[in-house]
């Protein structure tokens, strides 16, 4: 796991973004693009399925205890090692503390079906990565900018 926050290890460690990319190359440019436009944002990087359900459920942890807090919203690939993308939307929304977590889908996929399972599952949203190295990063401005600048939660009563 890449740890761009440093106190992710302490219980209910508080984080802004859960970016779930098994891409190293990806990960680096995601990080690198949100440290710079919102350089106080809590980003912590999972790099397979089972790494992001581990962080968000604390797995094989007594009572929760290693928990991190709710972030913000988590950005989710599909196509990931061990568990793949579907299952851990399916996994997340059907987490009672998680279930309102919003769920950002950054995926390669175009594929028809893979949008249509992705918001039957409870994405909030469904972003193709974009292929221009300046386009990428526009995307994820904007999507950080929005989700953690303009975006109500719950948790913000």
């Amino acid at each position: 796991m890449h740890q761009y926050v440093k106190e992710l290890g302490e219980a209910n460690a508080s984080i802004d973004i859960l970016l779930v990319e098994d891409s190293e190359n990806d990960a680096e440019l995601a990080l690198h693009v949100l440290g710079s436009k919102l350089p106080n944002a809590k980003v912590v990087v999972a790099e397979d399925g089972e790494e992001a359900l581990d962080i968000m459920l604390a797995h094989g942890k007594p009572n929760g205890e290693d928990r991190v807090s709710r972030p913000k919203v988590i950005f989710l690939d599909l196509k990931l090692p061990k568990i793949d993308g579907k299952q851990v939307l399916r996994a997340l929304k059907s987490d009672n503390e998680l279930r309102n977590t919003p769920v950002v889908i950054l995926s390669s996929s175009k594929e028809e079906r893979d949008v249509r399972d992705a918001y039957a599952l409870g994405a909030n949203s469904y972003v193709v990565k974009p292929l221009d190295f300046k386009e990428y990063m526009n995307a994820l401005t904007i999507l950080g900018e929005y989700w953690l600048k303009c975006n109500q939660t719950l948790e913000d009563y």
